[in-house]
């Protein structure tokens, strides 16, 4: 008689891992910046669980600000990340479909970096293997 075995696989963080880091999109900077949406307890309840916060170069020019950016990880545009989000952008293009090359840049980043995404844009990231950080 043939024993079954159960082999259980635990996401990273709860196999003693660190959670994976939260790529801040622009739209949520915007909102913690204005104290919109309850963003900034959002972003104070991701550092208290023990997750990293991480902006691209691309959010940082579009909005800087020291009192908000200067606590995130800053991750910048390598050539890597470009020619990923130059590849994303075809894909959709071949598609019929338009996205914002900035939008890509940001979903390159989170995917090299293994970053969720934080956003209230979902629709421009419709991309395989990206996550998404819950908001309220």
């Amino acid at each position: 008689m043939a024993t079954l075995r159960a082999h259980i696989v635990l996401p990273a963080h709860l196999a003693g891992a660190a959670p994976p880091a939260v790529l801040l999109d622009t739209t949520v900077l915007i909102d913690t910046l204005w104290n919109r949406n309850q963003r900034r307890q959002l972003l104070a309840g991701l550092v208290v669980s023990g997750r990293a916060l991480a902006v691209s170069a691309l959010s940082i020019a579009e909005v800087y600000s020291d009192r908000l950016l200067v606590n995130l990880n800053w991750i910048p545009v390598s050539r890597t990340i470009a020619e990923r989000a130059g590849r994303l952008e075809e894909a959709f293009r071949s598609q019929g479909e338009t996205r914002s090359i900035a939008a890509m840049i940001v979903a390159a980043t989170a995917l090299k970096n293994g970053c969720m995404v934080a956003t209230d844009n979902h629709k421009d990231f419709q991309i395989l293997g990206l996550t998404f950080a819950a908001l309220p």
